[in-house]
């Protein structure tokens, strides 16, 4: 099937470009900030900033962005709240793909004529694939969709499931990029698209090795020829 990872035995060199999903193809920070607002609403603004008191500290002991662990916690310390089902409801059902940067998909099909594409992300196993399906990535993407707790230490098993001569990160966040590259080293190209609170952060991006290539956007993507990401990969 297309979708399907291929055998490493029938597998032929080429490139597989990895896109991350949050901030990278999809605005997560306007999500966050769509569920900020809706929790206010709902629930009021001081149970708003509990819950994501509640939720940095969930992400300070699993590394990812856990938003329905976080609910979950949400609901021990107010096991009466019937607002929480509604909340529930608005997470699950969110239009994501209303969030898609613009030209993220364009980027996606030009990356797709340059070699194969697989999402690379981390995340919890239930809302982040939901993201990805409702979004539409997981169709754009055939199904190649790979969610681990931490990805940068994962590096075999995705190379396993898609075994390439070179590979493409496209991540916003330099600490991945730099993680990737310290392994693979002239096998990857890290691609650094400038968006999210993240990428803006001037002192978190400075304590990292600069990208192999910076862009403003993710469309700008469309703007490398093949042979100028695979030399970037050398410098």
């Amino acid at each position: 099937m297309p979708g399907d990872p291929v055998n490493p035995a029938d597998a032929k060199p080429g490139i597989v470009f990895f896109f991350d999903v949050d901030n990278t193809l999809l605005d997560n920070d306007r999500v966050s900030e769509d569920l900020r607002k809706y929790l206010t609403r709902e629930v009021g603004a001081s149970s708003q900033q509990r819950y994501w008191e509640i939720f940095e500290q969930l992400r300070n002991e699993l590394g990812y962005a856990d938003y329905l662990g976080a609910l979950q916690r949400y609901r021990i310390e107010r096991p009466r709240d019937p607002k929480l089902l509604a909340v529930s409801h608005f997470m699950v059902n969110y239009p994501f793909a209303n969030r898609l940067f613009p030209e993220s998909l364009d980027a996606v099909e030009y990356a797709k004529q340059l070699g194969r594409v697989v999402i690379l992300s981390d995340g919890d196993v239930v809302f982040q694939p939901r993201k990805v399906d409702r979004s539409g990535l997981h169709e754009i993407f055939e199904g190649r969709v790979l969610i681990y707790i931490h990805k940068e230490q994962e590096l075999e098993d995705a190379e396993a499931k898609y075994p390439a001569a070179h590979y493409v990160m496209v991540d916003d966040k330099v600490r991945i990029l730099a993680a990737i590259k310290k392994c693979w080293g002239a096998r990857v190209t890290t691609i650094f698209p400038r968006q999210g609170h993240y990428a803006l952060d001037a002192a978190l991006v400075a304590q990292y090795p600069k990208p192999d290539i910076t862009l403003e956007r993710i469309g700008e993507l469309q703007e490398y020829s093949l042979q100028q990401i695979l030399t970037a990969a050398g410098k």
